[in-house]
C-alpha cells in the first residue's frame, strides 16, 4: 500500500523532471520546482543524480537554531505548489524535520557515555528521536533505519578447573555484543 501512493506522488511529481511537450508557462521553474523535486527526493532512500541540485539547496538552508532551521526548510518545501494537496502538510512536516537527521550517521551520534578512563566509549541510543518514527512511517516515504548489534573482540584466558595440574589455558579471542549502531537500510 505504501509503494503504491509513493508511485502515485512519485508519477505525479515526475513531470517535475521530465519536460514534456508544454509551454514554459506550464513548467515550474527557480524555488518551486527545486522544492517540489526536493519533496520527492527526500521522500526516498534513492537519490538519483537528477537530485543533486534540489537537496543542495534545500540541505544549504541552515540558520543558528536548529528550530529555526527547520521552519526555514519547511518554508522553502512549501513553495512546492503541491504542498497543499491532501496528505502533502503532513509529509513537508515529517521532512523538513527528519530529512538529514535520521539517517544512520546523525542518529548514532545520539547517546551517552559510560565508563571511566580507558574503559569509557560512547553508547549509542537504542530508540530513535519521535520525528524520525514520523519520517519513516510516513505512507510516503521509503527511509529506514534500523538497530544492529556491533560485536567486540577481547583476550581472554580460561582458567582450569580446581586441582588440575594447567592452572591456565594459552590466552584466546571471543566476540561479545559491546553495543549497536543504526544502519540505513536500501
Amino acid at each position: 500500500m505504501k509503494m503504491k501512493k509513493l508511485l502515485v506522488v512519485t508519477a505525479v511529481s515526475a513531470t517535475f523532471f521530465v519536460p514534456l511537450s508544454a509551454h514554459a508557462d506550464d513548467l515550474l521553474t527557480g524555488d518551486a520546482r527545486l522544492a517540489c523535486e526536493a519533496i520527492l527526493c527526500l521522500s526516498s532512500v534513492e537519490r538519483p543524480n537528477e537530485c543533486a541540485e534540489s537537496l543542495h539547496r534545500y540541505f544549504s538552508i541552515k540558520l543558528k537554531k536548529p528550530y529555526k532551521t527547520i521552519q526555514a526548510r519547511k518554508d522553502f518545501l512549501n513553495l512546492c505548489p503541491s504542498s497543499r494537496e491532501p496528505n502533502m502538510p503532513q509529509l513537508v512536516n515529517a521532512l523538513a524535520k527528519g530529512a538529514g537527521r535520521c539517517d544512520a550517521a546523525e542518529l548514532n551520534k545520539i547517546g551517552h557515555y559510560v565508563g571511566l578512563g580507558q574503559n569509557r566509549r560512547f553508547v549509542v541510543s537504542k530508540t530513535k528521536p519521535s520525528y524520525c518514527a514520523a519520517y519513516e512511517n510516513h505512507e510516503w516515504t521509503t527511509v529506514k533505519t534500523e538497530l544492529q548489534t556491533v560485536y567486540c573482540t577481547r583476550m581472554v584466558r580460561s582458567i582450569g578447573a580446581f586441582g588440575s595440574s594447567l592452572s591456565h589455558s594459552q590466552p584466546h579471542t571471543e566476540k561479545y555484543a559491546c553495543g549497536h549502531k543504526w544502519v540505513d537500510v536500501k
